[in-house]
């Protein structure tokens, strides 16, 4: 890779638009589709949406729990779903949330950032909840191989609160720490650094401080509930870094190719002006 991933995700934003399409195979949606809950199933369903959308968006994030339930043969899927994507231009995100310590994180990043791997791909999630020293051989891989990171901030579970807004003996929520750390990565650089913090579309106004010059994945979108007006409520002034991720409102759409491509053209247009935030 030759650019930092901050660079090339900015480029891909201003050149497709700011939206991530979630190539995540549930059961359900194999169903509606018309197709079996299998290996078979999964590959034609991901690789449908990979044809009639890679091309078309800046991002995509296949979920890989939805892979990896079926084993080899399902890594194997998202192996030609990573590989396929890129040569048609999108960037991909692999949405893993993985958080480890030593070793283990190194090899998590070894198996997703360094290029030399199957699996490589632009940028993955990750979970600081081990501490965010913990992902530091992860920032390391990323720095080293040109990728990103998207570190779970602000979700929008019910559950998330219980931990993001805890407060620490520095007196900041958890939250606010680890968006001071990605502050810290990100520094500088222009035209946005390489590390992004998770935000849900649909939380409440927290005051936390969200400029962390990196983008701002925004999970929950569509299906979830999220709308564009809640984009512009909690990003504010950061909007324009926002990522706004869909996966089910889009998918729902298919088989057909055109009715993809149509959904995603509604959604692409619902977002379009948060670039110019």
């Amino acid at each position: 890779m030759s650019d930092p991933f901050g660079h090339r995700l900015s480029r891909a934003m201003d050149q497709r638009g700011p939206l991530c399409v979630g190539i995540d195979p549930h059961a359900a949606l194999l169903l509606e589709w018309g197709l079996n809950d299998d290996v078979n199933g999964l590959e034609t369903m991901a690789m449908t949406v990979v044809e009639a959308l890679a091309g078309q968006v800046s991002v995509v994030k296949p979920q890989s729990a939805f892979y990896e339930r079926f084993g080899s043969a399902g890594i194997a899927v998202l192996e030609r779903v990573i590989a396929a994507s890129r040569a048609a231009g999108a960037l991909v995100l692999l949405d893993v949330k993985r958080g480890d310590i030593g070793s283990t994180s190194q090899a998590y990043a070894d198996a997703y950032l360094d290029p030399s791997s199957p699996l490589a791909v632009d940028a993955i999630t990750a979970s600081p909840y081990l501490g965010f020293g913990s992902l530091q051989p992860m920032v390391d891989s990323a720095i080293r191989h040109d990728a990103g990171l998207f570190v779970l901030a602000l979700t929008s579970n019910k559950e998330g609160p219980e931990v993001q807004h805890a407060i620490g003996a520095d007196g900041r929520s958890v939250a606010a720490s680890v968006l001071a750390h990605l502050r810290a990565l990100n520094g500088q650089a222009v035209p946005m650094g390489s590390f992004g913090a998770v935000v849900g579309a649909t939380i409440d106004d927290t005051g936390d401080d969200l400029d962390i010059n990196g983008p701002l994945l925004a999970p929950g979108f569509g299906a979830q509930g999220g709308t564009a007006d809640d984009l512009r409520r909690v990003f504010g002034a950061q909007a324009s870094r926002v990522l706004p991720s869909s996966s089910r409102e889009i998918l729902r759409a298919g088989p057909s190719l055109e009715a993809l491509r149509e959904a995603t053209r509604r959604t692409q247009a619902a977002v379009a002006d948060l670039t110019t935030a």
